[in-house]
């Protein structure tokens, strides 16, 4: 293997550890709402519908404070952004719940889950996006 490639494998591994790291932290946080709020079998998944959507808002704060605030240090992106909040918005759990309602006869609540789950998280990434870049440009001179 040449010692260039070599040196990039190397230095991916501070980057897999972050993103490791977040993601057992953020699956964790998504596991201990799951056992706060249940959801019972066959009715709208409430509790991983919000932890999507809340997830989602606060990626839209997170990406405009490291990109147009913060000059974060290199690992702060793949440990909160890619690791904690991928690993807490949970896309496929999403995806497991509409195959289970849909399965248990309940396929009208489960399309309103899927619509109602993608529009609320982009709205959210969206609103609070808009609004951190708002309260940024206010509190500048």
């Amino acid at each position: 293997m040449p010692a260039q490639r070599r040196e990039l494998r190397r230095g991916q591994w501070p980057i897999i550890a972050a993103v490791a790291a977040g993601g057992a932290v953020g699956a964790c946080a998504r596991y201990g709402a799951s056992l706060l709020w249940p959801t019972a079998s066959g009715t709208f998944p409430w509790t991983t519908f919000w932890v999507n959507v809340i997830g989602c808002g606060i990626i839209g704060v997170f990406m405009v404070i490291i990109t147009d605030v913060w000059a974060a240090h290199r690992l702060v992106r793949p440990f909160f952004g890619t690791g904690v909040l991928g690993g807490f918005t949970t896309f496929s759990t999403y995806a497991v719940d509409i195959q289970r309602l849909v399965d248990d006869g309940k396929a009208p609540t489960g399309l309103l889950y899927l619509a109602a789950t993608m529009l609320a998280a982009m709205a959210a990434v969206w609103t609070t996006a808009t609004l951190t870049r708002r309260v940024i440009e206010w509190r500048q001179p």
